[in-house]
């Protein structure tokens, strides 16, 4: 989840690019491997705590459960429960449904709530990327199941996501955590699938958050987009060039 304060707040001298500018400086690099954040960086918003509440809001999960889950999310903005903790419950509070209920919900709010919110300028450069034979993956603390149906418009498979995911008995979700990729734990999936900063280091690695920023550092070229207030900060002490899609300019 973005980490986002006032877009507007300018508190560094981060190098800023153009759209043309940043799609040159990527292309420079002719990425084999390229990593993509996803909330706020392929599109504008939080597609994780929006899903979550369009859940509470159509009454997808229980009266109890969404008791829990708003405790635990107010409990989260007070600062006492921490990012990848409010990660894995946003999954875990799905337990008992059928994984196919949640994969048909999952296409119908990211469809109605987030695909018009898609920054064309990046999907431009994830199809001028696979043109050239470079090979996307998609890196997020959001569900599995809403950033498989999302990606799904980048014609990025879902074997090449690394998402918030619990396993499934008999077609049923249950609270048992596989992996909630926020943070180091974000470098982490990559190493579980191969890729490190030593060997089949990602050419290019794309986040919005300073929860992507142990992501950004193993990458030949670190690109922040849309960055919030945080990771601004954090890219002009590393170097790092920004970019904001035309939708989001401050």
């Amino acid at each position: 989840m973005p980490d986002r304060l006032d877009p507007n707040i300018v508190a560094t001298d981060a190098e800023r690019l153009t759209t043309s500018a940043f799609h040159a400086r990527v292309h420079a690099l002719s990425p084999r491997i390229a990593i993509f954040d996803c909330d706020g960086t392929l599109w504008s918003g939080d597609a994780g705590s929006a899903f979550m509440h369009w859940s509470i809001d159509t009454a997808l999960i229980s009266p109890e459960q969404i008791s829990w889950m708003n405790a635990r999310y107010e409990g989260y903005k007070r600062g006492d429960v921490s990012e990848l903790a409010i990660c894995g419950e946003m999954v875990q509070v799905y337990r008992g449904l059928p994984v196919e209920t949640l994969r048909r919900a999952a296409a119908d709010f990211f469809r109605s709530y987030i695909e018009p919110n898609i920054f064309p300028e990046m999907a431009q450069l994830i199809a001028e990327l696979q043109r050239n034979g470079c090979d996307i993956w998609a890196v997020s603390s959001t569900n599995d199941w809403v950033i498989e149906e999302g990606v799904r418009r980048f014609n990025i498979p879902a074997n090449r996501v690394l998402a918030a995911r619990v396993e499934a008995s008999d077609g049923l979700i249950t609270d048992r955590l596989i992996h909630v990729p926020t943070d180091e734990d974000k470098v982490e999936a990559l190493r579980r699938v191969g890729i490190t900063a030593d060997i089949n280091a990602p050419d290019a690695v794309f986040g919005n958050s300073v929860h992507d920023a142990a992501m950004l550092t193993i990458a030949r070229g670190a690109f922040p987009v849309n960055p919030s207030t945080d990771l601004l900060s954090r890219s002009a002490a590393e170097g790092w060039p920004v970019y904001y899609p035309a939708s989001v300019t401050p």
